[in-house]
């Protein structure tokens, strides 16, 4: 299945950045990653370097599924507001995937510094109110966020107004927040990958999985054979194929970059990200080049012909919101695409074994607004289940939570 429509602008800025054999006889590894997006490539990463001997399949071209369609906005901030999620598993445990996502920030700053070239550049977050009946939610929210210690401050309707242009009735400002060009660090990961002395195939897709006590057998659809101590599974949200329970819904995102506008015309959208209450929301950023990026317009089509279809329509929709907001931005997308992504129930990731496939095989289902973020603290995850340690996220990153 096609995993986005339209000209998503990295893989169009980048171009195919460098090339991958296909696996075209059978090999043996410590660990095997199927899926070579961003997930799969910051998984790879942090197994390689402690010492794991990694091999990286992915089924079309590195980077080209969801990573290429990414808008790579960097939070901690959860598509589920901490409020909610401290309903479902208490506060404790909130507070625990809100501070790992923050620890996470700072982590995809390090990895962009070793790699370089891949436009990481600091944020800050503006989480607006949409409507006036949304502040009083969002006043908790911002006082939960205050009261565990996350640096946040509160601007009431003046002073967005003042600072940023726009009329909102209230917001919770962050400076914690990043951005980065996913499919560049894809390849970059990838790359040190392997000069590093890991493997990486492309145009390889895995057909069948044969766990046993003590390694796992993978089969190519060439017929070609990889023998590994584990696998890891991070192929987004074609994972859920290899797993008869339903874990994610599917949905459709929409986005679209502008031509590099005058940094004038940008004001403070040059150094802040902003995304609102109402759901789907509207989320909007700038580039490393002075283009604006938007998305949202999120729906529940997840064919790749009726999404195809809505392309130009929902990023002309965008278009008229950003508009709205700041009426001397008169936008015209430049390139316009949709991806489609996985959402979970509660909007919290899938990291672990999983009881269909045993204790052998790790899934990294980094799904949500928060994929790269996720797949930074998936990184870490995984690494300590395969090596038998304990990790603070295990049980709540786990498939146990669906009992």
């Amino acid at each position: 299945m096609d995993l986005k429509s339209g000209y998503p602008f990295w893989a169009i800025r980048n171009g195919l950045m460098r090339a991958f054999p296909q696996l075209e006889q059978s090999l043996r590894c410590d660990v095997l990653v199927i899926g070579g997006g961003i997930s799969g490539a910051l998984i790879a990463d942090e197994l390689g370097r402690h010492g794991h001997d990694v091999a990286v399949v992915e089924q079309r071209d590195i980077g080209w599924g969801s990573t290429a369609a990414s808008t790579a906005l960097l939070q901690y901030e959860i598509d589920t507001p901490l409020r909610v999620l401290a309903k479902h598993y208490g506060e404790e445990q909130a507070v625990l995937a809100y501070q790992a996502c923050a620890e996470a920030i700072p982590g995809l700053q390090q990895v962009a510094a070793r790699l370089r070239g891949t436009d990481f550049q600091h944020r800050s977050s503006l989480y607006y109110a949409s409507r006036r009946r949304d502040v009083p939610a969002l006043i908790d929210e911002f006082e939960l966020r205050r009261r565990h210690g996350f640096a946040v401050r509160w601007l009431d309707t003046a002073r967005i107004q003042k600072r940023y242009g726009f009329a909102a009735p209230g917001a919770i400002v962050s400076e914690l927040a990043a951005s980065v060009d996913p499919y560049r660090m894809t390849y970059h990961l990838l790359a040190e990958l392997r000069r590093r002395g890991g493997q990486v195939y492309d145009r390889t897709c895995i057909t069948a999985l044969e766990p046993s006590a003590r390694q796992v057998q993978a089969r190519t659809q060439q017929g070609v054979t990889i023998t590994c101590k584990h696998v890891v599974m991070a192929a987004g949200y074609a994972s859920e194929a290899w797993l008869d329970q339903r874990v994610a819904r599917n949905r459709s995102s929409y986005a679209f970059v502008t031509d590099p506008l005058p940094v004038a015309a940008l004001g403070p959208l040059r150094a802040t990200m902003l995304w609102e209450t109402a759901r789907p929301y509207l989320y909007l950023r700038s580039t490393a080049d002075h283009r604006l990026l938007v998305g949202g317009e999120d729906d529940a089509v997840d064919i790749p012909a009726r999404r195809d279809a809505r392309v130009d329509r929902k990023a002309h929709t965008l278009a008229d919101k950003v508009t709205a907001l700041f009426p001397h931005l008169q936008l015209v997308p430049a390139f316009a695409w949709a991806g489609t992504f996985a959402e979970t129930r509660d909007g919290l990731p899938f990291f672990g074994t999983h009881p269909q496939w045993g204790p052998r095989v790790q899934f990294a289902l980094a799904y949500g607004g928060n994929g790269i973020t996720y797949s930074m603290i998936g990184a870490g995850l995984i690494r300590a289940a395969i090596e038998r340690r304990q990790h603070r996220l295990a049980a709540l990153f786990s498939f146990q939570r669906l009992e």
